[in-house]
């Protein structure tokens, strides 16, 4: 009511030991009292990342990982599940699923190797715009991560990560996914934590103006750009505290992930009012977020045909 969010990503916490009918109000609560459709969001991966359907009364078991269904069928079966998954989520309320995971990650034991796809970058790209388009047709949102490719790096909800791989390698393998689903109409990009030093050895990628720029003028998309979790330590042990938020807008972000929104929109407000961010620069995230709230139809506004394609 105060702050007037975007959306919410929900967590296990918000499924657990609820009934289906219970998180389909709980969802519905949320959208009821928002001025502007929220997007309702979940990361429903499958595999060791299932917030919802861990839940034994919304799934009968937890979604296998893309990995364990391609190895198990292929293709074919991976995207068989995945409608599934995503006539599930819609059915409690939510609109958008932050997948698929499009990091090129084969070395066992890495912090994402049970969530990658484990196969090479042309069959993950394939993957990955096949995935993209099938959300497009079901009306549901998704969100490609972790760009600009996690690799075999360390987890960032503990501390920093540092990747020197040279900027070829991104070229030839990392990047090679996330433009086959920008290419597929994906709305929205997540950007990693990571400090990938061949573009900007100082800053967390979604600190990053460079791969902000790299995002939109090299791989030319033109949709919403949204960070990790800036309470995670990889950005907590880099910034000072409250000061995360304004720093990934002025770098290029569109949507800001956070679990501390009393201490982050008024840090947003004081760097206006200081002249830190412009509001040129807000506006040009607000209307990306509209467009994708847009496609998702989630509005319907007066001329809004003319603000999808202007």
């Amino acid at each position: 009511a105060q702050y007037h969010f975007s959306g919410y990503i929900l967590f296990g916490r918000d499924f657990q030991d609820k009934t289906r009918e219970q998180v389909r109000a709980d969802i519905q609560s949320y959208q009821d009292s928002a001025k502007v459709p929220l997007l309702l969001g979940v990361d429903e991966e499958g595999g060791t990342v299932v917030r919802a359907s861990a839940n034994p009364d919304i799934c009968d078991e937890p979604y296998w990982s893309p990995r364990r269904l391609y190895e198990a069928g292929g293709l074919d079966l991976a995207l068989s599940v995945e409608r599934d998954k995503i006539r599930t989520l819609q059915g409690l309320g939510l609109n958008v699923n932050f997948a698929p995971v499009c990091d090129i990650t084969q070395q066992e034991g890495a912090f994402l190797y049970d969530r990658s796809l484990g196969q090479d970058a042309r069959t993950t790209a394939g993957y990955v715009g096949r995935v993209v388009s099938l959300y497009g047709e079901e009306g549901m949102g998704c969100v490609l991560k972790h760009f600009p490719g996690y690799g075999n790096n360390p987890d960032t909800h503990t501390g920093i990560a540092v990747d020197e791989r040279p900027y070829e390698a991104f070229q030839r393998e990392d990047f090679l996914p996330f433009e086959a689903g920008i290419q597929a109409g994906s709305g929205c990009v997540l950007v990693s934590h990571n400090i990938v030093t061949c573009r900007d050895g100082e800053a967390p990628a979604s600190l990053s103006p460079e791969w902000h720029r790299v995002l939109r003028e090299e791989l030319g998309f033109e949709g919403v750009a949204m960070t990790d979790d800036l309470d995670m330590d990889a950005v907590q042990k880099y910034v000072e505290e409250g000061t995360a938020p304004v720093m990934a807008l002025q770098a290029g972000a569109d949507l800001v992930l956070t679990s501390d929104p009393q201490g982050g929109i008024p840090s947003v407000l004081e760097a206006v009012e200081t002249g830190a961010l412009t509001w040129d620069r807000l506006d040009q995230s607000v209307l990306r977020v509209l467009r994708w709230k847009l496609q998702l139809g989630l509005l319907s506004l007066p001329g809004a045909e003319d603000v999808q394609t202007s």
